[in-house]
C-alpha cells in the first residue's frame, strides 16, 4: 500500500520531508501516513500530542505532506476567512483573487494554462495568497490530503486556489487506506482515480467494490462478517454508493446505510446536504434529518470562531455561542442563506427547517467519532426533543 501511495504522490524525493502525526494510531489514515509511509520512505515526524493544537504545530513544522479529516480543513478555512471579515473591503478583494484564481489553478494543475494565466496567478499569490499561506503554516507543502469524511467542494478549490494543493483521497481500513487518490489533475467533488496496483468499479447496485494487495485478509475471528465485505473473487466491498466517470474519478453518493428515505418514497443523500449547510459561514457542523419524515430537517452547528465575529460585526451582544444561537438576527441569517445553498437540490431533497445549536460538536464524543465522522445514532438522541420540535412534536 505504501509503493501505491508513492506511485500517486507528487514527490521527487522523501526523504526528511516534513509531516505531523496528531490522530490516533488506531485510524488507518495515521497508521499509514505518519507510521508505515515514515518508516519506508524517512519522513521526518513530529508528534503533537493533541489534534486541538494541530493549526499551532502547522506553524510550527511548515510541513510538507498534511494529511487532515475535513475537519481541520475546515477550521482553517473558516479561520482565515474570519481573520479577513474584520476588514470587509480587504476580504473582498482576497474573495475576488479566489473567483480569479480558481478556474487558473484548474488549468494549470492539467497542463492547459496561458503564460497569462500564470503571470496572473503569480501576481495573485505575491499580493494575497503567499503571505495567507506562510501565516497559517502551509507554505511548504507539496501534497495537502483529506480523508476520512466528505469534504465540500468549494472549500478544497478555496485551498487549491490560494495554493495549497489540496485533494481528497477514499478508502477504509479494510484497504489499508487508500482505494482512490490523485494528487494531480485533480477534479473537486471527486476522490480521484484508482492508486497504481488497485482496480475499483462499481456492483449492480452503484456499491463501489475494489480489489488488490492493499485488501485485508478478513476480520479477526468473523467469518461471517468477513463474508459480508469480501466476496469469492476478492472484491472488497465498501458499502458506499457512488458513480465513476469517463477518465475514472470515483464520485461517493453515500454510504449505502445512510440514504435518508422520505416517507414520500424519496432516497436523499445526507452528506451532500450536509457539505452545502456548511457553505453557510456561520455555520461549522450539520447534520440532516429526514428518515421516514414528512420532509428533511438540519441541525446546523455555529462556527466557533467564524459566528462570534461576525456577531461583533453586526453588533450583537451574546454571552457566549449557545447563547448566540438563539438570537434572532442569527436566526434570521441562516434561513436567509438557506435558500441559496439549497438551490442546487430539487424540492424534495431541500432542508425546509433547521435547528441552529450552539455548542462544537468534539472528536470522540456522543456525537463524533475520533476522525470528526457523523455518530448520527447518537445526534439523534443527544438532539431527540429539538429534532421533533421540527416536525411539531
Amino acid at each position: 500500500t505504501v509503493e501505491c501511495l508513492k506511485r500517486a504522490m507528487p514527490l521527487d524525493s522523501y526523504v526528511g520531508k516534513r509531516v505531523v502525526s496528531y490522530l490516533p494510531m488506531a485510524h488507518i489514515a495515521e497508521r499509514m501516513t505518519s507510521h508505515y509511509m515514515g518508516v519506508s520512505v524517512g519522513y521526518e515526524i513530529t508528534t503533537c500530542p493533541d489534534p486541538a493544537q494541530i493549526a499551532t504545530y502547522l506553524k510550527e513544522v511548515r510541513p510538507n505532506v498534511v494529511f487532515g479529516v475535513p475537519r481541520v480543513w475546515e477550521k482553517i478555512y473558516a479561520g482565515v476567512n474570519a481573520a479577513l471579515g474584520a476588514d470587509p473591503a480587504k476580504k473582498a478583494q482576497f474573495d475576488d483573487g479566489v473567483a480569479a484564481a480558481t478556474p487558473i489553478v484548474e488549468r494549470l494543475d492539467w497542463g492547459t494554462a496561458t503564460d497569462e494565466d500564470r503571470a496572473t496567478w503569480e501576481f495573485l499569490d505575491a499580493a494575497a495568497f503567499g503571505p495567507v499561506r506562510e501565516l497559517i503554516g502551509l507554505d511548504q507543502v507539496d501534497a495537502a490530503i483529506t480523508g476520512a469524511a466528505p469534504i465540500p467542494a468549494d472549500i478544497l478549490r478555496w485551498f487549491r486556489a490560494i495554493g495549497v494543493p489540496l485533494s481528497e483521497i477514499y478508502g477504509m481500513s479494510e484497504s489499508s487506506g487508500p482505494m482512490t487518490w490523485t494528487g494531480t489533475r485533480v477534479k473537486p467533488g471527486t476522490v480521484g482515480p484508482a492508486v497504481p496496483g488497485v482496480e475499483v468499479r462499481l456492483a449492480d447496485d452503484g456499491e463501489i467494490v475494489c480489489r488488490g494487495g492493499n485488501v485485508f485478509a478478513g476480520y479477526y475471528g468473523a467469518p461471517d462478517k468477513t463474508a459480508e465485505a469480501l466476496d469469492d473473487d476478492g472484491w472488497l466491498h465498501s458499502g458506499d454508493i457512488g458513480v465513476i466517470d469517463d477518465d475514472g474519478y470515483v464520485r461517493i453518493v453515500d454510504r449505502k446505510k445512510e440514504l435518508i428515505i422520505t416517507a414520500g418514497g424519496k432516497n436523499i443523500s445526507p452528506a451532500n446536504l450536509e457539505a452545502a449547510l456548511k457553505m453557510i459561514p456561520i455555520v461549522g457542523q450539520a447534520c440532516a434529518i429526514g428518515d421516514n419524515r414528512p420532509f428533511v430537517s438540519a441541525l446546523v452547528v455555529l462556527d466557533p470562531e467564524v459566528a462570534p465575529v461576525w456577531a461583533q460585526a453586526n453588533e450583537i451582544e451574546f454571552a457566549d455561542l449557545a447563547d448566540l444561537a438563539s438570537k434572532p438576527e442569527v436566526v434570521d441569517e441562516i434561513h436567509r442563506a438557506l435558500e441559496g445553498v439549497m438551490a442546487q437540490f430539487n424540492n424534495a431533497e431541500r432542508v425546509k427547517k433547521v435547528s441552529i445549536i450552539g455548542e462544537e460538536w468534539m472528536p470522540d464524543s456522543d456525537v463524533l467519532t475520533p476522525t470528526s465522522k457523523l455518530k448520527r445514532r447518537g445526534i439523534h438522541a443527544r438532539y431527540e426533543a429539538e429534532i421533533e420540535a421540527m416536525y411539531g412534536g
